[in-house]
């Protein structure tokens, strides 16, 4: 494999990283901390960019709680194609509401928001915490995460003795964490966020806050081949192509290359459609902005948007042991069987066959096993940033992702040496011409 980490020392980094990440705001700030550490140069958007891009570099751009990361090969030019890795920095949960501070019968209680599609009963009966951004009157913004806070209790078996037969869970009655004991005059959520951020809380004007389970990452099974934790679901991706874009900088990147580019963005979870979103311009603008630095013209731009590759990954669903009528009869992915081709029929996944037979080449030029994943008839599928980044810019993608169980649980389940391998993937995708 191209990187020189080993699968065990790649999902340790992996729980690590998403240790560090309880919100997508923090998992851009330590992307973004990584990148410098290596080198790369922040942009703002804001600015002028007098960089002289045809002398080749890596740099990256922060837009709320995405981020876009790119190497320039030395000697590129007007036409140089885009080899674009899409991931995303989101997670289903929930998210503070405005007066967030509530309770009664003498406990506190937060005030929270169903975020995207989380399984509501894996976050029953857990510590967990808040985490995301105080952005103070004066527009500066400040992350915030706060220790073991918050608990789903569940109602206790002899108060619903029926409960093991079928458990339903109202997002408004039910969906309501406890914080503490006394009356709501008595504590204010915005203090405690506060105070870890160390800024004056009545000087707050808006928040992006979510709820994160405080539980450490954990290898675990016979041999040591599962790997359990929060958000895998999609950091395991975002933390693989930042990992493989890392190494390819760090390597020396060859004259004639492609671009090499990860795009990170945030809200998949919700639909995309947002200015840090898959939606959003946030791409193009990007990489309209690369190319104005080589000097494209229109006519180049899109001769370079023809050549360009993007592979979407996320995570997709390996086989339930306990389910499998769920699951198509003959593609049954397995833990530790290799990162998906996934495919869909009415292109909910954006994969061809061109993408197909240039995904099989890559895993077979880094000694990767891959395995394809179609969705039961009866079942549909959800979808990804792949046919939204297609359709928007027209450049041929490609639908990839881990396998894992228990998606969107409070807590998931992948296997240890997945993770390693679609970052190797990653890492040769973004040196090889399509």
């Amino acid at each position: 494999m191209p990187s020189t980490a080993t699968a065990q020392e790649h999902i340790q980094d992996l729980g690590a990283y998403v240790t560090a990440s309880p919100s997508s705001f923090h998992a851009v700030h330590e992307a973004a901390r990584r990148l410098n550490t290596a080198g790369f140069t922040r942009l703002d958007e804001a600015q002028a960019w007098p960089v002289p891009l045809k002398g080749g570099g890596a740099f990256y751009v922060v837009r709320d709680g995405a981020l876009i990361a790119w190497v320039v090969p030395g000697g590129a030019g007007s036409a140089t194609p885009f080899n674009i890795l899409g991931t995303h920095t989101d997670s289903p949960s929930f998210k503070l509401k405005p007066k967030p501070t509530t309770g009664k019968f003498g406990w506190l209680q937060a005030g929270v928001e169903v975020y995207g599609g989380p399984l509501l009963n894996s976050w029953l009966d857990r510590e967990l915490r808040l985490a995301g951004r105080l952005v103070m009157l004066d527009g500066t913004e400040h992350l915030t995460a706060t220790g073991p806070l918050l608990r789903f209790p569940q109602l206790a078996i002899h108060l619903d003795r029926a409960v093991n037969d079928g458990l339903a869970l109202g997002k408004q009655q039910h969906m309501n964490p406890v914080f503490g004991l006394g009356d709501p005059g008595s504590e204010d959520l915005l203090a405690l966020l506060a105070a870890d951020a160390d800024v004056d809380p009545a000087r707050i004007g808006g928040y992006d806050i979510v709820v994160a389970d405080t539980q450490e990452p954990a290898v675990f099974g016979a041999k040591g081949e599962f790997f359990a934790s929060g958000r895998l679901d999609n950091l395991s991706s975002t933390h693989a192509g930042l990992a493989a874009l890392i190494v390819h900088a760090s390597a020396g990147v060859q004259a004639g290359g492609p671009i090499a580019v990860l795009a990170a963005f945030d809200h998949e979870e919700i639909g995309s459609a947002s200015r840090s979103g898959a939606c959003g311009p946030i791409l193009e603008d990007i990489l309209t902005r690369i190319s104005d630095g080589l000097g494209a013209s229109v006519s180049e731009r899109r001769q370079a948007f023809a050549a360009s590759f993007c592979v979407s990954a996320d995570a997709g669903h390996a086989v339930h042991p306990n389910y499998p009528e769920r699951h198509d009869p003959a593609n049954r992915p397995v833990l530790n069987g290799g990162p998906l081709l996934k495919i869909n029929a009415n292109q909910r996944y954006a994969t061809d066959a061109t993408g197909a037979a240039f995904w099989a080449r890559l895993c077979g030029e880094a000694g990767v096993p891959y395995q394809e994943f179609v969705s039961n008839n009866d079942i549909p599928c959800g979808s990804t940033i792949g046919p939204l980044t297609a359709t928007r810019l027209g450049i041929r993608t490609v639908d990839v992702g881990i396998p894992l169980l228990s998606m969107h649980s409070a807590r998931e389940l992948c296997g240890t040496e997945d993770p390693h391998s679609l970052a190797a993937v990653s890492e040769l995708f973004f040196r090889t011409a399509a």
